[in-house]
């Protein structure tokens, strides 16, 4: 049982049997600062309160992590992995708090059984969703819009293996993730407008025609129809195709190479792949001039320069 304290009492000497408080010890005069063992620092007591998510317990889905790779996969395989408000709401929750862990550089998302993600799941989301009134269907959109929000936010970078039905809010997760690999039969479909809604649904309309372009977009959006797999990738919507027995494992292979990249550069890449979407091209090139100084200063360089110079490969830890 935690200790309370009384506002209304002044305070008095300190009680040698309680456990030391790391963020005022930290802060104290001539305290020694935030170090861990063999000098390094600690990084709970750093600005941001980085943890680590390596041992995450999800209820929703499954999670696994292994040599800084994470693998999210949505487990209903009997309904073809759908979505509910929980899932939704844990997910966001999650993505949202990668952007503090000190132990995941690269983030896989798939679906069980041979799917991807058939979307809202219609019992669980779309028939509650009919009977409740704006203000409470504007926190569901802004919901589902700030899991989107979170995927873009996080440094890692996000690899999507796509393989069977991509629908809805799969299609959205997909389209939100920054590598995307498919298979032939894979179908992926914004199929918001069969349902009677528009297709501008979590960024649909902002994000989509960046990555097929506007005309391609405007028929996916209008109609819903369901793109194929090798379609998808000549439009770009994939960036490659592979055997649906060896997705999971390619998928996973590519999330390794990431993570083994100079991650704190690509966290950096990533947030200026999205950023300059709104920028001119001369705000582009300064913007894109101080984040290279900024990874100039890492470690991480200094390490890729002198393994150049030794003709070795570098090894990079992300600093």
């Amino acid at each position: 049982m935690s200790a309370s304290i009384d506002p209304t009492k002044p305070a008095g000497p300190a009680d040698p049997a309680a456990p030391a408080d790391p963020a005022r010890a930290a802060n104290a005069p001539n305290a020694p600062g935030p170090q861990a063992a063999g000098g390094r620092i600690d990084p709970t007591l750093l600005a941001g309160n980085r943890q680590a998510l390596a041992g995450h317990a999800a209820t929703h889905f499954h999670w696994q992590c292994e040599g800084g790779v994470a693998t999210i996969t949505l487990n209903r395989p009997e309904r073809k992995n759908p979505l509910t408000f929980a899932s939704y709401a844990e997910l966001r929750d999650l993505f949202g708090r990668l952007k503090y862990a000190t132990d995941v550089h690269a983030v896989v998302l798939a679906g069980a059984g041979g799917n991807f993600c058939s979307g809202g799941d219609v019992h669980e989301i779309i028939g509650p969703l009919v009977r409740l009134a704006a203000p409470e269907l504007l926190m569901f959109t802004r919901m589902t819009g700030d899991l989107v929000k979170a995927m873009r936010g996080c440094p890692q970078p996000i690899v999507a293996a796509v393989d069977g039905v991509c629908a809805g809010a799969g299609a959205i997760m997909a389209m939100a993730s920054d590598l995307r690999l498919g298979t032939a039969r894979c179908k992926t479909a914004f199929l918001f407008n069969r349902v009677g809604l528009a297709g501008c649904d979590m960024g649909a309309c902002a994000m989509l025609p960046r990555i097929v372009g506007q005309g391609r977009a405007s028929e996916l959006l209008y109609t819903g129809r369901s793109l194929g797999g090798e379609e998808g990738e000549r439009w770009g919507f994939f960036n490659r195709l592979v055997a649906p027995e060896q997705l999971l494992a390619e998928a996973q292979a590519l999330a390794r190479e990431l993570a083994a990249g100079p991650t704190f550069a690509n966290g950096i890449t990533k947030t200026m792949l999205h950023q300059e979407w709104s920028m001119t091209i001369e705000q582009a090139i300064e913007a894109e001039a101080q984040a290279q100084a900024i990874c100039m200063m890492t470690e991480d360089f200094k390490r890729a320069y002198h393994a150049f110079v030794a003709r070795q490969r570098p090894k990079f830890e992300g600093r």
